[in-house]
């Protein structure tokens, strides 16, 4: 069977960081991330193996199709998957978002916020987005803060499509106008 070895999609750098598309040898850590209790409090729970299988695979269908989704976050000096950040705009979702989500253990080590800005640079800069959404639970004061320290602000309650629609979140937001004026 053919495996997806190169990437249908860009590679973006940040000083400790790398950011691309997922290919086969990502699955491992796609189910280490989804199996984190932690980090999936918010993200719809645990995942088994299967269910985690076409999550990524549909990760890699929407890059196929789409031109963008969640990278692969790859620790630099490690060469470690860490978790997977980036832009996506789901069928009817309430807007183009771009969203974050790491490995528990790679917490508190500026990561999300790092990748998070390369992610919205290119949301900006090569989709031509003019606004970008983080969806956040209600409850998820970390990524409320990424979200404020982004630039970002809430706009209220939302809903997602289902199959998460029972799942509460707020809608964060900034324009390309808000973000480029922090840019400098």
């Amino acid at each position: 069977m053919r495996k997806l070895t190169s990437w249908p999609g860009p590679i973006l750098e940040t000083e400790r960081l790398i950011l691309r598309p997922p290919i086969a040898e990502d699955f491992e850590g796609w189910c280490a991330f989804h199996g984190d209790k932690e980090a999936m409090t918010y993200l719809s729970g645990i995942q088994s193996p299967p269910v985690v299988w076409r999550t990524m695979r549909a990760s890699v269908g929407a890059w196929v199709l789409d031109g963008f989704h969640f990278f692969s976050v790859i620790e630099k000096s490690t060469g470690n998957w860490i978790g997977r950040v980036g832009p996506m705009y789901p069928h009817d979702w309430p807007g183009p978002e771009v969203g974050w989500g790491l490995l528990s253990t790679y917490w508190g080590k500026g990561y999300a916020r790092e990748a998070a800005t390369r992610a919205i640079n290119f949301a900006f800069d090569n989709l031509g987005w003019n606004r970008v959404l983080h969806l956040i639970h209600p409850e998820n004061i970390r990524s409320q803060a990424l979200a404020k320290a982004l630039g970002s602000h809430c706009v209220g309650p939302g809903r997602m499509p289902d199959p998460y629609s029972q799942i509460p979140v707020d809608i964060w937001s900034q324009s390309k106008e808000e973000w480029n004026g922090r840019r400098g």
